[in-house]
């Protein structure tokens, strides 16, 4: 018997049976007997009820799956996602597995979901992608500040994080360009799909790109995103465009905040380089090593041994800071506070400079003492 096709909105069809045409024969059986006769042979089905069917047509506007019924179930999926996933992965003819929604609808046929079906068929899919590092293209659907939601052709999303990236354009022209990306983790249990590009790009590649490029080197860049920890920029090299690295510790010698008004996507900075990181496969550059640093000017003045004030910030388990004024700060260690002498925060004190720490930026101080205690170093 033939399907009798229903127009339903948004609605994609699975077939679930065929009636098969029966015989009165001699005319000996009742209605009643033939109708139980044909009916028979239809199974009967539950909400929530999961079997197997045969895709028996595949559109944009109708899927229909066979499961055994007197007519094709249609699958219905609100989601556009679900449905475009469901058009990429299955074909006409496929074995697949259904989710009884509504057994029978008004209009007679029953109306299953193929969402947990897509769904294990596209993890399955992924684990096999990531186990063999397989190089795939995905599309940018959107910027954050910490990276790029992208989309595989199946439609499954995943992350795209700023560390893993190597995207130069500003973040508007970002969006719908696909990328080459390995898939480097995987979580079903907490939704987790991080893609990296910087994975799915040859070291060699990369080490012929940055030849050349030395230490010191100063170049104009621009801002392509903004991070926490740092600036994404981009540098023409050789008629190329390569990703950089600003760390924020190296945007300026003081404590730099990261903040919108004062960095934004598309602004231009000029740059110093300060490595090459063959393993992240990006050229990290600095700001403030383009100017002298303050603090060594402020310290020259610093001799070992000199005597100097400082009034006392703050005191923990590990020592004394002091404020020594011009945003200098000294540092007494703990094993260099006599036991039987006390300080607190506010306390004006004299100490003698012992070393400049230029890599903590302090100076480093031992407290000026009337007289020694037995046992002090």
């Amino acid at each position: 018997m033939a399907t009798t096709k229903t127009s339903t909105p948004n609605f994609a069809k699975v077939s679930i049976g065929k009636a098969t045409s029966h015989s009165a024969g001699s005319g000996s059986k009742t209605m009643a007997e033939l109708m139980a006769r044909h009916t028979s042979s239809f199974k009967s089905f539950k909400k929530g009820e999961t079997l197997e069917g045969i895709v028996t047509k595949l559109t944009p506007s109708e899927i229909l799956v066979d499961i055994g019924a007197k007519t094709e179930a249609q699958v219905f999926e609100k989601d556009k996602g679900i449905l475009k996933s469901i058009l990429s992965a299955v074909k006409l003819g496929d074995k697949v597995s259904v989710y009884i929604l509504n057994p029978e609808s008004d209009l007679g046929y029953p109306v299953v979901s193929l969402r947990k079906f897509i769904d294990e068929r596209q993890w399955g899919d992924l684990e096999k992608l990531q186990k063999a590092k397989t190089i795939i293209e995905v599309s940018v659907v959107d910027s954050t500040k910490g990276g790029f939601l992208v989309e595989a052709d199946s439609g499954k999303e995943g992350f795209l994080p700023n560390s893993h990236a190597m995207l130069s354009e500003s973040a508007g022209n970002i969006i719908g360009r696909k990328i080459k990306v390995i898939l480097v983790e995987l979580s079903r249990e907490q939704n987790k799909i991080i893609f990296s590009q910087k994975a799915a790009i040859d070291p060699g590649e990369f080490k012929k790109s940055v030849e050349g490029i030395k230490e010191g080197a100063t170049f104009d860049t621009k801002i392509s995103n903004l991070t926490n920890f740092g600036i994404f920029v981009s540098f023409n090299y050789k008629g190329k465009d390569l990703e950089a690295f600003i760390h924020s510790s190296e945007l300026s010698w003081e404590r730099a905040e990261l903040t919108d008004d004062k960095y934004k996507p598309g602004q231009k900075l000029t740059a110093q380089v300060i490595g090459i990181d063959n393993e992240a496969k990006r050229v990290n550059l600095s700001v403030k090593r383009l100017t002298a640093d303050p603090f060594e000017e402020a310290t020259k003045e610093y001799t070992q041994d000199k005597k100097i004030k400082g009034k006392i910030t703050s005191i923990t388990d590990l020592g004394i800071t002091l404020n020594l004024g011009n945003d200098i700060e000294g540092f007494i260690k703990k094993d260099k506070v006599p036991l039987n002498i006390s300080f607190s925060p506010g306390q004006e004190i004299e100490a003698s400079v012992s070393e400049i720490d230029k890599k903590r930026r302090k100076v480093i101080l031992t407290p000026v003492l009337k007289e020694k205690p037995i046992g002090y170093r």
